[in-house]
């Protein structure tokens, strides 16, 4: 019979079950975390984790914290289990559970004064978040902080009731500076390139717009460092809560499910302190530029390879359409011939070996993550994972066939249908406007390349737009598994 988990309850899980070897009543809080979801508790949870069963920085708790209705249902299923979460690590072979139990706590969510008393706490040094790609108010067709959109709009209209993560933030930061208490470090682990300096710009840039002389002290007194996070995590349901009972003997109201591998490369420029997260695998380096760019291009690049022809051909899981050949070659040949050719040296590091095992994770059939996932937000993700490899290219004289038949997949994918004419529901916040562009790109493809915003100068280049309009041709004509053996062959 399955156990509730609980702090009572430890003691009753099965024996191979690892749960936290520190008292839960030694934990203080020294991390301030927004956006508690899966893939901050299968990673910087995991890390803190580590570290205390190792008896170290038991100071640095998380205390959890979020802006959205999202971070309610969360707080209502952790506070039912005293915090704890159950982290399911899954490799192709075996799967291993471990209770983790770093959290001490989680102000209300969307409770700006709660939250802006508990930033405000010396004993929080640092502030982390994970608010996904597109949380950080970047305009697409500038790449930088847009101080014009509605919600910045209203935070600098209204300092003293702040709704944003970044409104919340500076709150904090001119509270501590009120009452003579040294800023936190500001820690983005979102998959973003140079998340800090993003986060940064965010931060500052709402500041600028209310008071540009607190702005000038954010920037000269706060810390972001850059970092690149890597974990597959994908999204909790009744069949991950299903193993975690039948399989581990564990009721968990949000079990977090992901592979065996993590990472996590950090700038390190921690002023208030930090855990020793290097004694638990973590690497601190002075410039995270090589790392997250290998990261962003070979891996989050070839989920967005491997995402559209699948979605097409109606491929759910991404395992399976790793085991489909034409998706795989697909995946190896522009990887090998496009992506992996421009990305610059990793020290210590080499990219083919990298990418074996991005491969390795993508076939890993415990994770279930789908398709439908890695075809996510694609308004947001193209313009950092794929455009940008593009553009190098095509600065430097080099072909892009694959590349521009990946953004033709994306966009017969935005269409809505797959090539059994399935409905493909909505799949990115800007759903509306993609749709619209690649119906009318059917007949005109510049309708789709002219979304200035995405594709910028890419969308302009002759060279480009004749490659993306000859595989969109095709894919409308043959459908995807057609067009992927006449790119193969060459012919």
């Amino acid at each position: 019979m399955a156990v509730s988990l609980s702090l009572a309850n430890l003691a009753k899980l099965p024996p191979d079950v690892a749960r936290p070897g520190y008292e839960r009543n030694a934990l203080k809080a020294g991390i301030l975390h927004f956006g508690v979801g899966n893939f901050h508790r299968a990673h910087l949870q995991v890390y803190l984790d580590r570290l205390m069963n190792g008896g170290r920085d038991l100071d640095f708790a998380v205390l959890g914290a979020g802006v959205t209705p999202y971070d309610l249902r969360m707080r209502d299923a952790l506070a039912g289990q005293d915090w704890l979460t159950t982290v399911v690590e899954q490799s192709a072979d075996r799967s291993a559970a471990r209770v983790t139990g770093v959290m001490t706590g989680f102000v209300p969510p969307m409770d700006g004064r709660a939250i802006v008393a508990a930033l405000s706490d010396a004993a929080i040094r640092i502030v982390s978040l994970t608010v996904t790609e597109g949380g950080y108010f970047v305009n697409p067709s500038t790449g930088r902080f847009d101080p014009g959109h509605p919600a910045i709009v209203a935070d600098a209209r209204d300092a003293g009731e702040p709704k944003t993560v970044f409104g919340l933030i500076l709150a904090g930061l001119k509270a501590r500076r009120a009452a003579g208490v040294a800023p936190f470090t500001v820690m983005s682990c979102d998959n973003v390139p140079h998340n800090g300096k993003v986060c940064r710009d965010a931060v500052a840039g709402l500041a600028a717009a209310q008071d540009p002389a607190f702005a000038d002290w954010v920037r000269g007194n706060v810390a972001f460092p850059n970092a690149m996070v890597d974990r597959i995590a994908p999204a909790t349901s009744d069949r991950e809560r299903a193993i975690t009972r039948d399989s581990f003997g564990i009721e968990d109201a949000w079990p977090v499910f992901c592979e065996d591998f993590i990472q996590w490369v950090v700038e390190d420029d921690f002023p208030a302190g930090r855990p020793a997260f290097e004694e638990v695998g973590a690497e601190f380096v002075t410039d995270v530029t090589p790392w997250e760019m290998m990261k962003i291009r070979i891996l989050n690049g070839g989920h967005a390879i491997i995402a559209y022809p699948s979605g097409l051909m109606d491929i759910h899981f991404v395992h399976e359409g790793m085991e489909d050949p034409l998706v795989r070659a697909f995946l190896q040949k522009v990887e090998r011939e496009e992506v992996i050719p421009v990305v610059p040296p990793v020290p210590g590091t080499d990219l083919d070996g990298y990418f074996r095992k991005v491969e390795e994770r993508c076939l890993n059939p415990k994770i279930g993550d789908t398709i439908r996932r890695l075809c996510l937000d694609g308004s947001n993700r193209q313009p950092k994972f794929i455009i940008p490899t593009i553009a190098d290219r095509l600065k430097a004289g080099h072909g892009i066939e694959g590349l521009a038949l990946a953004s033709a997949l994306w966009c017969r994918y935005c269409a809505g249908t797959t090539d059994s004419g399935a409905v493909i529901e909505p799949n990115d916040p800007n759903w509306e406007r993609l749709a619209a562009a690649a119906a009318a790109a059917r007949s005109e493809p510049s309708a789709w390349l002219g979304m200035r915003d995405i594709y910028g100068d890419v969308g302009e280049s002759a060279v480009f737009a004749a490659a993306f309009a000859r595989h969109l041709a095709a894919l409308w004509a043959g459908g995807a598994r057609a067009t992927l053996q006449r790119y193969l062959t060459g012919a």
